[in-house]
């Protein structure tokens, strides 16, 4: 009986043991759903302030907040022009900067008849060098310059491995995306601090969300650019100065049309211009945002996904997409030997 009795405490004492390791738990949690609970409002309640209330006051006189004047660099087409042009129905004067091409001109006078402000062009190759900023502080320095828009950047010519990346190309990638923005920015914010006034808006990419093979260089540049402004943004958080990165998924530009499914306009895919008109109300709102709510939604699930399969999955989609670029490429040059035939027939006739 001795020995029952004792088996019969022991068993309570254990039973009693397990009864408090299962409260433990149960109180972890309940802790951990109120965490992720309070998470999960608090980025709800971020993403309708960013997103719908933004929208609401989407007239808001930028010029009086920051100042009268925007330098956009990478201005001449795509997510820069859109932007610029947003920023002009605001009433910004703006300066365009992008490489000598007729498109830069063209871009300023259409905004100058359309929205009556002023513009300025200086057109240089952001890739020559330390040159390129002297030419750019002499068409500025007199200019009271309320909003900088680091846009100018440059991708591979579709998804690649890192040897398969012409050697100048990566270059171009290092210098332009990295510098372009380093230099703007040294440049133009000491007058916004000296002011207590302005914006910096630094253009990165949802392809820094995690790491994202086939984009290494272009991706890791673009982790640079969002780093930057975070760090930034607290170095001048008490100085009156925004800082904001943009981190934009897919958008239909130059830089998407090695694939025919990028340059189909769409939910997920925007057009440049609906884009920027989404983009430039988040200004003030955010310090970092995709710019585009549903971006902001896929923004979400990628950091949901773990890394490995986040790189699994983006390695496939690179794949398919340089899949279609080369498709692409090799009709052209069919193309191009079947006129250069149909011309040498035509003349031997």
């Amino acid at each position: 009986m001795a020995a029952i009795d004792r088996f019969e405490f022991l068993l309570r004492e254990i039973l009693e043991v397990f009864s408090d390791i299962k409260d433990a738990f149960a109180i972890l949690g309940a802790i951990y759903a109120a965490r992720k609970t309070f998470q999960l409002s608090a980025t709800l309640f971020e993403s309708v302030n960013v997103h719908l209330i933004s929208r609401l006051s989407a007239n808001c006189d930028l010029a009086e907040k920051f100042g009268s004047w925007a330098v956009v660099t990478g201005s001449s087409e795509g997510i820069g022009r859109a932007y610029a042009r947003e920023l002009a129905s605001r009433g910004l004067n703006l300066v365009l900067i992008s490489k000598p091409e007729n498109r830069l001109y063209k871009a300023a006078r259409q905004i100058e008849e359309e929205f009556n402000v002023q513009t300025s062009c200086v057109a240089v190759d952001f890739s020559v060098g330390r040159d390129t900023y002297n030419l750019i502080w002499d068409s500025i320095k007199d200019k009271e310059i309320g909003v900088l828009v680091n846009n100018v950047g440059v991708m591979y010519d579709h998804p690649q491995y890192f040897l398969d990346v012409p050697e100048d190309r990566l270059w171009q990638i290092v210098n332009i995306n990295v510098a372009a923005a380093t230099m703007m920015t040294h440049m133009i914010l000491p007058q916004m601090v000296k002011r207590g006034r302005g914006a910096v808006v630094v253009v990165s990419s949802g392809a820094c969300s995690q790491i994202t093979p086939q984009m290494t260089v272009y991706a890791g540049t673009k982790s640079f650019l969002d780093y930057f402004a975070q760090a930034l943004r607290y170095e001048y958080k008490n100085n009156g100065i925004v800082i904001q990165s943009l981190r934009p998924f897919y958008v239909n530009t130059k830089m998407t049309r090695y694939s025919k499914t990028l340059t189909s306009n769409g939910f997920l895919v925007p057009s440049a211009e609906v884009y920027a008109k989404h983009a430039v109300a988040t200004l003030g709102y955010s310090g970092r945002t995709t710019g585009y709510w549903p971006h902001t939604i896929q923004m979400w699930m990628s950091n949901l996904i773990p890394e490995w399969i986040w790189m699994w999955g983006a390695s496939r989609l690179n794949t398919a997409l340089r899949r279609q670029a080369l498709e692409r490429l090799d009709r052209k040059d069919k193309m191009k030997s079947s006129d250069s035939m149909n011309t040498l027939s035509e003349a031997k006739s």
